[in-house]
Formats: structure tokens, C-alpha cells, sequence
């Protein structure tokens, strides 16, 4: 499959600070990847170099096969977008016009602002202000504006930080299905269940550095515990090792109609985070 985006011994340097230090990725085509780790771990760094807004120290970067830098030019701003935090609106004016002026700069016919206002869940609120808007609400229109013109590659940086659980969810229903119709998605997020549910690749990012690379589920089935834990209806919960030894046992409490839940002992993005870097996610 093709790569999007390949990175190999990225460094980047501010002053005295290093902000990345050897970093190495490839990023698929149609794929989500994750770039997770906490405030200040280089994530929106990286972003800013992928998108030509600034010059690596060493090392390379390459988008669409050619280097990121050319990214910031008229010729390819067309074929990504960029959702970050501090993507400015015109506030006196209402969602509908913001997406219409973005729409006439990239001509994009008008019947795509009512299919991005649907994709983030606003399009009963077109005519509202932006002035008038959450901080949620602002974080969905920027995701709607960037989603007009059908990027080939979609960076997302902390994209649902502001949202409540049921519009989280809908807009990781529309990264999904914005992924079977081949876009290609750079999520940074300190968020590891959203990771975990949207993303077919994740980097473990500590201090600059990528610290463990690897699909979610790999990384879990690596690091969990060769437990098996079962809830049994008055309350009792019991451990057994994860062997055929267990299933005697096992079908024994089944047997008797005693068990509640059993499950293997997996742990979350965050834990292995947590085991592998000494950092929690803040």
C-alpha cells in the first residue's frame, strides 16, 4: 500500500530545546494514524512540519512523496487540511456564510457545506452566529470547513478536545467513513480511548521521541496480563492464568450458572502509556 507520509530521523531543534529527536514514521494511504502523548510532546511540532508551516532541524519529511515543505505552496493546499485549534472564523458572521467563503476560495460547489454541516452534526445550526458558538461547536465547524474541499490527507490536531461524548462519537463515525472513501487522517490526541476506537496505526510520543509504534490491538495483546478474570453473580471476581489448564474450571462456574463476566485482562492505550513512558496523559 502506498505511504502518504514518510518521516525518518526527525529532529527539531529551538535554541537550547529539543522539541523532536530521531523521529520515524509512514503513515498509509486511507489509513488513521495516531500521534499520541501528552501536552507538549512535540505532537503539533510534528504537524506544523508535515504541513510546510516549518523547517525541520535535520532529518526528513515527506508528503505525497515530495518534501513537506513544498506542502505550504498554492499548488498542493488543495489535496489536505488542517483542523488545530487556533484556526481562525469570522465571528460576526454565521456558520453557513464561514463555510460559503472557504467553499468560493476553493470552488467548491455549495452542496458540499450542507454535506459537512451533516458530517458534524450542525446542520440545524447554520444560520447561528459563530460569535454565539461553544467552544465545541467552533471546533465542528472548523472540522466541517476543512472537509469541503475532499482533502486527500486530513490533519487533526486534539479535533473533538472541546466535544461532549454523543458529538465525539459522531464525528468518529465521519473520520470512518471519510477513511473508506480514502482519505488519509494525522490525528494528534491525548485522548487514548479515541485512539483506540478510530486509529489502524498508533506512536507513542514522550519528550520528542517515539517511544513505541504499533496497530492498538498489537500493543494490548503485548502488554496484557496472561489472565483470565471472571465476575461471578454474588460479587466474587476470580483470576486464573490464561492456559487450558483454566477451562475445566472455567466451564464448571458456567456450568452452575455462576458467572456474570469473564474477560481477559487487557490493558488500555493509556496503561501501556502510563508502563512505557512514566508519563500520564495530561
Amino acid at each position: 500500500m502506498e505511504n502518504i507520509i514518510e518521516v525518518t530521523s526527525l529532529e527539531k531543534v529551538f535554541g537550547k530545546k529539543q522539541a523532536l529527536q530521531d523521529v520515524s514514521f509512514q503513515v498509509k494511504k486511507g489509513e488513521t494514524f495516531g500521534f499520541l502523548g501528552p501536552s507538549g510532546s512535540g505532537k503539533t511540532t510534528t504537524i506544523k512540519i508535515l504541513t510546510g508551516q516549518m523547517k525541520q532541524t535535520s532529518g526528513t519529511a515527506n508528503v505525497f512523496g515530495m518534501p513537506a515543505a513544498k506542502l505550504n505552496t498554492p499548488e498542493y493546499r488543495k489535496r489536505f487540511g488542517v483542523v488545530t485549534d487556533n484556526s481562525g472564523l469570522y465571528t460576526r458572521l454565521s456558520i453557513y456564510d464561514n463555510l460559503k467563503l472557504y467553499a468560493d476560495l476553493y470552488d467548491v460547489p455549495l452542496q458540499r457545506i450542507t454535506e459537512g454541516l451533516e458530517a458534524v452534526n450542525l446542520k440545524e445550526e447554520q444560520k447561528t452566529l459563530v460569535s454565539k458558538l461553544s467552544k465545541g461547536m467552533i471546533q465542528r465547524v472548523l472540522l466541517a470547513r476543512t472537509l469541503l474541499h475532499q482533502p486527500e490527507l486530513l490533519f487533526l490536531d486534539e479535533p473533538t478536545s472541546a466535544l461532549d461524548p454523543a458529538n465525539s462519537k459522531h464525528i468518529h463515525r465521519g473520520l470512518k467513513e471519510l477513511n473508506r472513501q480514502g482519505t488519509t487522517i494525522f490525528l494528534t490526541t491525548h485522548n487514548m480511548e479515541e485512539a483506540d476506537h478510530i486509529c489502524n496505526q498508533v506512536a507513542f510520543l514522550n519528550k520528542g521521541v517515539v517511544q513505541l509504534l504499533d496497530e492498538p490491538k498489537q500493543l494490548k495483546k503485548q502488554y496484557r496480563e496472561d489472565l483470565i478474570e471472571i465476575e461471578l453473580k454474588d460479587g466474587t471476581t476470580l483470576e486464573l492464568p490464561l492456559k487450558a489448564s483454566s477451562a475445566e474450571e472455567i466451564q464448571q462456574y458456567i456450568s452452575r450458572e455462576m458467572v456474570e463476566r469473564i474477560y481477559t485482562k487487557e490493558p488500555t492505550l493509556g496503561d501501556i502509556f502510563v508502563e512505557v513512558t512514566g508519563r500520564e496523559l495530561v
